[in-house]
């Protein structure tokens, strides 16, 4: 078990979809994982490129959409799914 398993919902830090929340759906090999979410299309991403948060949703390897829609909502993150989560700036 490490800090990348499949159902880790996780924030993507760059790219069109960042600031975003996305779940890892499958771990692809050691620097690149299948990820998908309310916002986020499915795609291939590098862990370079995604923050892990302390929530997990229970899904199957490989889910399809409905299965993670239907995930996310019975964690009760649907809302936090639908918001983009930008960083405030301190100067």
């Amino acid at each position: 078990m490490g800090v990348y398993d499949i159902g880790q919902v996780c924030v993507k830090l760059l790219g069109r979809e960042a600031g975003y929340l996305c779940t890892i759906v499958e771990v692809i090999d050691k620097n690149f994982a299948l990820v998908e979410g309310l916002k986020v299309k499915r795609r291939r991403c590098n862990f370079k490129h995604l923050s892990p948060t302390k929530h997990m949703i229970e899904i199957k390897k490989g889910a399809n959409k409905k299965a993670i829609e239907e995930a996310i909502e019975k964690a009760k993150l649907k809302e936090k799914f639908e918001t983009k989560n930008v960083p405030k700036l301190q100067l």
